[in-house]
């Protein structure tokens, strides 16, 4: 029984080293494939020809009963939407490519999980999305969510990985 259980706590020991390697690039990996193309389509809906021009599309997702009030005119923006919509844009292009490319990946994690909260509010508070629950045999808005924001968590607490930039900029300030 003891060589049983110290075979077992050896294996695990080399499985526990390997996942410090592959958990975080895996989880990099897995965002890429399942969120990066969701946030760089949905950054490109709102704007209009430039960063600085958001499209009606932007104003609609963003502020969806103040868009419709105004049928959709951008020209109603006010200061406050047009800043809200701008870096709401430029964090669906940003944050997704430093995880990507593991840089900062820490901080654009937890800014991703952020803006997943906030994307959450504004889709039940705005557009009437049924939350759903955790736990009731549904796959629904918070599952989906809790999902996403584990994913990122992985990041937040194991880093980018040996594979980023962010260990690439560790190896040369050391």
């Amino acid at each position: 029984m003891n060589a049983l259980v110290s075979t077992y706590a050896s294996l695990t020991g080399r499985l526990d080293k390997l996942s410090d390697l592959l958990v975080p690039t895996l989880a990099r990996l897995v965002f890429a494939a399942v969120l990066l193309v969701y946030y760089w389509n949905s950054a490109g809906l709102k704007i209009d020809g430039s960063i600085f021009s958001p499209s009606a599309g932007a104003f609609g997702q963003i502020f969806p009963k103040a868009a419709e009030a105004v049928l959709y005119d951008v020209t109603q923006l006010n200061i406050f939407q047009r800043l809200v919509i701008f870096a709401g844009t430029v964090a669906e292009y940003v944050l997704p490519a430093l995880i990507i490319l593991g840089l900062f990946t820490r901080l654009a994690a937890l800014g991703t999980i952020g803006f997943i909260w906030v994307q959450t509010i504004v889709d039940v508070t705005g557009h009437g999305v049924k939350l759903g629950s955790l736990f009731d045999n549904n796959i629904g808005l918070v599952d989906q969510r809790v999902m996403w924001s584990f994913l990122l968590l992985v990041l937040v607490f194991k880093g980018a990985g040996a594979l980023s930039l962010d260990a690439l900029l560790r190896r040369r300030i050391a």
